[in-house]
């Protein structure tokens, strides 16, 4: 009761601070912000300090100082704050006076915090797993220093450059009730301005429905002021002069009505929003508001428009008291233009090396979450700096690839950092679990950064060329089939599992494009490769000795194709058919289904305008929709043929700078190409390189991508469903972004053919039957955009960037497609952990001294429930997320509600008691009663009956849902 009545409290405050929305006149709320990039132009710590100046002037830290002391000397002064990770570190600066005075301020409602994640996080190349966790790490901050009362009900993305339906039905669980944002397609803008629709209904979820609808608006004009009213220091519009021997009172009065009714023109009711600041805005607050305060007092003396200090909340809240009908949109704001050749599409790809780190870094830091929750906090090693980093890495200059290079680098290092105190948590849990008794010393383990260009000193420098290998396996199911392959130094290798039993394996040469890239950074010759199995949340290991000959890995057949017969590569699933005279892939079959295309995979590259438009971060704008060969010789690829017992591959060299590996892993339902491109010549052009995938199939210009990794849109060439497109830019106009999976379906053959990613990437449907996916690019322009410097990544040897990457192909039934895709994309989201011991242990002595397998779950989750999060917040306190993993109707059996217990699912605690929480886990689900917006119906406010307390025995899932508890435990 005392937290309702405080609840009301507040509102009134606020209801009663400035002006009153007042009935019959046009009612002006003025929202003074400033919007701070957590990196760009320069890095997170320079624009806190207000460091390098000559680069950009912007000191967050004084903008903080500043606003608090100018809304302290006038009780009707608002203002909004965004960026989590700025104030929680200014608030950590912060004297015990200071910190009572925001709190009052807060209380009064004179500073309210809107969004309230970590960063503003980017909507197109983010995968849902670290959009949830940078917005919960800063909703969390407010409602652990300031109370729940005030965690933020909009949500506030206004620069991100276009906009996801999974990032509107994100904030739906979240509980917020708004979502302004600045950012769409300048014809969609156009539309919506002519015909009143800025504002509406977003449904983001087709599976969860009407749960996830959020009212959405999209602001007038940017995130500015109006034009000639921008009173920062950093501006250079006139000051409102008032007295005597200066006045343009009447003046300026007078043009301010006329662009707030310019403004209300294109909105529905008698209210509109101004916001009155931008980019590193209020570093003194005193300009701005000192001018706000008597233009305020000017134009209500007029009388015909009504001008106050408000927030995006208030203004919200005055449309709902509006109830009127709104549209209902369904589909997403992306990609998104700002002029007819000006398509954003070119981010979606950019900086390839952080965005694979960035995703790779979210399975690191949840099995560190995993181990840190399943063996207690460590005093010494946390998970705190990685999460820290990671959600910087989110904010939309950050994982999008437009900032500049030293800030890229930035970002980078505090990954790493991060990276490595999670690892050592990593190393030291499982060896510390390992050991049967106290007496025992743990084992010391070791992980290798570099494995994916075959760089492992405890692999490939261990005396004798012995060593042991613990496979962490971070699913919440038993993975039977992890592909180990480590760096060694000699062939006569034999593995053994626990029980003393032999493992399949074999020893593959390095390839030489792999020696390239690794350069002195490892000399191993060799490659052992073996698959591993590992039980859920755990972990199992191999031994690696050298034997004799009749145990010893398998020899590798290397042979290079110079005939004109095809080549094959086989295992259970697949069949594989490269054409010997091309050298690439011809023909791809499953022997399961008899689901079979024949495909032509190629990499071609765009040549990058220079002008009017040129390319640039930001921009894909290709001279001509027409790619241009990687070689001479007509896409031609020279190849060497792998084969043994575990895996077949195939090595194409198309030129210096692109190859790839064809490989066929045994008992692997997939096809798996890992690419190699760079450093990608320039000769004076910028080049956008592009994975080129032709089949046979009839797909009628339809294809399909996901949002954040979530549930999939359809898209269709030269088409957008709520406004006419012209189709200006024919090629990337139809480029979106692809998180997770690209695919396309042949309805007459009953076909679907799928690509998975290792990390967001451009993709489109071109051609019928085809897809591209832009791995790579390198450019010389800049396209004008804010960021001022060409996108060419020096590379670690300042010769250009590298990249590695992977995807994954699927050709099978269309009904066999949605759960195939679904496994293998949780995979690549969370992948296994390889650990080294090198120590010198016989297998016997091993045996009677370590654990050689454990389980963290006493059963397996259901196959259609993830294991989001497991995360402990305090010494008996864990927050868990549980997720269905299918959409509706995406499979005719696992598509299906689904109820899991908890309880006793941890094998080193027990869940006690849960209480269920909104997505951002800062708020319990029970007291957040969301709006409920009118689309046909009327309009009342949502009341959520169900008990906070939930039976963790019985937690029940439908399709796409995530459920988020703040959970009791009490460890074994």
């Amino acid at each position: 009761m005392r937290y309702l009545v405080l609840i009301i409290g507040i509102a009134l405050l606020r209801a009663q601070a400035g002006h009153a929305v007042r009935d019959a006149v046009l009612n002006v709320h003025v929202v003074p912000h400033t919007h701070d990039d957590v990196g760009w132009l320069k890095t997170f710590d320079q624009y806190y300090y207000g460091a390098n100046t000559t680069i950009q002037h912007a000191g967050v830290q004084y903008i903080l100082d500043s606003v608090v002391t100018e809304l302290a000397k006038n009780e009707n002064r608002t203002f909004i704050y965004v960026e989590m990770a700025y104030f929680e570190r200014w608030w950590g600066q912060q004297s015990i006076s200071t910190k009572n005075l925001v709190k009052q301020l807060l209380y009064r409602g004179q500073l309210e915090f809107i969004n309230g994640g970590w960063c503003m996080n980017d909507e197109a190349t983010t995968d849902y797993n670290a959009i949830i966790d940078q917005m919960s790490l800063g909703l969390r901050f407010i409602s652990n220093t300031f109370g729940s009362q005030y965690r933020p009900r909009v949500a506030w993305h206004i620069d991100p450059f276009g906009h996801s339906a999974e990032q509107a039905s994100l904030f739906a669980m979240m509980g917020f009730d708004g979502f302004f944002f600045a950012r769409i397609d300048y014809g969609d803008k156009n539309w919506r301005l002519d015909s009143k629709k800025l504002e509406m209904v977003w449904r983001g979820s087709h599976s969860l429905g009407s749960s996830t609808e959020i009212f959405s608006g999209v602001l007038y004009e940017g995130y500015g002021p109006p034009k000639g009213f921008c009173f920062d220091e950093k501006c250079h519009d006139q000051p409102i002069m008032d007295d005597e021997r200066s006045n343009n009172v009447n003046e300026l009065v007078t043009v301010f009505n006329e662009a707030c009714k310019d403004q209300a023109f294109s909105y529905h009711t008698n209210n509109i929003m101004l916001t009155m600041g931008s980019d590193f805005n209020y570093e003194n607050a005193n300009t701005w508001y000192k001018n706000l305060d008597k233009l305020m007092y000017y134009v209500n003396k007029n009388g015909s428009v009504n001008m106050f200090y408000s927030t995006p909340t208030r203004y919200l809240d005055a449309l709902h008291k509006a109830d009127m009908t709104w549209t209902l949109k369904t589909d997403d704001f992306l990609p998104y233009a700002d002029c007819s050749w000006c398509y954003w599409t070119g981010f979606y790809t950019s900086r390839p090396g952080l965005k694979g780190y960035v995703r790779y870094l979210n399975g690191v830091l949840q099995t560190c979450r995993q181990l840190e929750a399943a063996h207690g906090m460590s005093t010494l090693l946390s998970s705190h700096k990685l999460a820290e980093a990671m959600a910087i890495a989110q904010h939309h200059d950050a994982v999008s690839g437009t900032e500049r290079q030293h800030v890229a680098d930035d970002y980078a290092k505090w990954l790493h950092v991060g990276q490595v105190e999670c690892e050592q948590l990593i190393e030291q849990s499982v060896g510390e679990s390992a050991r049967k008794s106290h007496i025992t010393a743990p084992l010391k383990l070791e992980t290798c950064e570099y494995l994916n260009i075959s760089v492992c000193p405890p692999t490939s420098e261990t005396v004798n060329g012995e060593f042991d290998v613990m496979v962490y396996n971070p699913l919440s199911r038993h993975d039977d089939h992890i592909v180990v392959r480590l760096p060694v130094s000699r062939k006569d290798l034999i593995v053994m599992g626990t029980g003393s039993n032999d493992v399949t394996c074999q020893v593959i040469p390095v390839s030489p494009a792999t020696k390239a890239v690794r350069r002195d950074r490892g000399n191993a010759p060799y490659e052992l490769v073996f698959i591993a199995t590992a039980p859920p949340l755990g972990y199992n290991t191999y031994f690696v000795r050298h034997g004799s000959t009749q145990h010893q890995c398998s020899a590798t057949t290397t042979s290079q194709s110079s005939t004109n017969d095809n080549v094959v590569i086989t295992n259970k699933y697949y069949n594989v058919t490269v054409d010997s005279a091309s050298g690439r892939v011809k023909k791809i079959s499953n022997e399961i289904s008899g689901s079979s295309v024949d495909l032509d995979q190629q990499f071609s590259w765009y040549q990058g305008s220079t002008g009017p438009q040129p390319t640039g971060a930001y921009i894909f704008h290709p001279d001509s929709p027409n790619v241009q060969d990687v070689n001479d010789n007509n896409n031609k690829a020279s190849i060497t043929v792998i084969k043994g017992p575990v895996v077949q591959e195939v090595w194409q060299v198309f030129s210096s700078y692109v190859s790839q590996v064809i490989r066929l892993y045994t008992g692997t339902n997939h096809v798996e190409m890992e690419f190699t491109i760079g450093p990608i010549p320039l000769n004076g052009v910028g080049k956008e390189v592009i994975s080129h995938y032709g089949t046979n199939m009839t797909t009628n210009k339809r294809w399909y991508t996901d949002a954040n990794g979530r549930e999939v849109k359809l898209r269709v060439k030269n088409y957008r469903p709520t406004w006419d497109w012209e189709g200006e830019a024919p090629v990337s106009g139809n480029y979106y972004p692809v998180n997770s999976r690209i695919y396309m379906k042949d309805t007459s053959s009953n076909t679907q053919f799928t690509i998975l990613t290792d990390r967001s990437q451009g993709g489109s449907s071109l051609k019928d039957g085809s897809l591209e996916l832009m791995v790579h690019r390198r450019l010389v322009t800049d396209d004008g955009r804010g960021v001022y410097e060409p996108l060419n990544e020096p590379g670690q040897f300042g010769e250009g960037l590298v990249v590695r990457g992977k995807h994954l192909v699927l050709v099978d039934k269309i009904e066999n497609s949605g759960k195939l895709h679904r496994q293998l994309g949780e995979r690549l989201l969370l992948p296994p952990t390889i650990l080294i011991h090198s120590g010198r242990v016989s297998i016997s002595d091993f045996s009677k001294n370590y654990n050689g397998m454990i389980s963290g779950l006493r059963r397996e989750l259901p196959e259609n429930v993830h294991l989001l999060t497991v995360q402990l917040l305090e010494k008996t306190s864990l927050l868990l997320r549980l997720e269905h993993m299918f959409a509706v109707k995406e499979d005719a059996n696992l598509s299906t509600s689904v109820t899991v217990n908890v309880k006793d699912l941890f094998v080193t605690f027990e869940v006690i008691s849960c209480v269920e929480m909104t997505l951002g886990g800062d708020v319990q689900l029970s007291i957040v009663n969301r709006l409920k917006w009118n689309i046909g119906t009327p309009s009342v406010l949502s009341k959520d009956t169900t008990d906070h307390q939930v039976d963790p025995t019985t937690i029940t899932l439908t399709p796409m849902m995530i459920r988020t508890f703040i959970c009791d435990i009490s460890y074994a």
